[in-house]
């Protein structure tokens, strides 16, 4: 019972840390405002999460469970219409793309707490969506590249998908764009 409770109040505090990074980013979210959000003092954070950066890495992990149904980041083949669905799923949940996005900018700053598991993330995310194309194209697309050349342009177009409509979801259709794009790579 009392484990139960405990994760359940993980939970809480991770979906809280979600919400002030979405709003305030990392370097302006505090262990303060993330405890007062859950209704815990600072030191009942730290029982959960002994750092900031503890913090960060478990909103992030637990983000990328979200996004690969528990299976964690992997270098297997996702299935093209499956991204598709991925795409669509985080139409429907701003605040952690949002919070994902920010995390992201900031990361690219020196000595961010997030910049290595972004740096290993995307070297993992590139092997996987190369892969993908692989398993969907052959070794050769049809505009010629290979896949390993076209996976970092298709985790482009996600990211860069993502970032555009935060920015004015009214005027970016995410789930329509992306499937745009997988007709250009369709062979004529």
């Amino acid at each position: 019972m009392a484990r139960a409770r405990s994760e359940e109040r993980r939970a809480e505090i991770l979906r809280a840390a979600l919400e002030v990074i979405a709003e305030r980013g990392y370097r302006g979210a505090s262990l303060a405002s993330v405890a007062e959000r859950v209704g815990l003092t600072q030191q009942g954070l730290l029982h959960y999460f002994p750092t900031k950066e503890a913090l960060l890495v478990a909103v992030l992990d637990e983000r990328d469970q979200w996004d690969t149904g528990g299976a964690g980041l992997s270098t297997a083949a996702w299935r093209m219409d499956l991204l598709a669905s991925l795409v669509e799923y985080n139409a429907m949940r701003p605040g952690i793309v949002q919070t994902f996005s920010a995390l992201l900018g900031e990361s690219v700053t020196d000595e961010h707490p997030a910049k290595e598991f972004f740096t290993q993330r995307y070297a993992l995310v590139r092997e996987g969506m190369a892969a993908a194309l692989r398993m969907e194209y052959g070794e050769r697309l049809p505009g010629g590249l290979t896949p390993e050349q076209a996976a970092p342009l298709l985790v482009a177009v996600l990211d860069g998908l993502q970032y555009q409509w935060l920015l004015d979801p009214g005027s970016v259709d995410m789930p329509g764009a992306f499937r745009d794009f997988l007709t250009l790579l369709r062979p004529e």
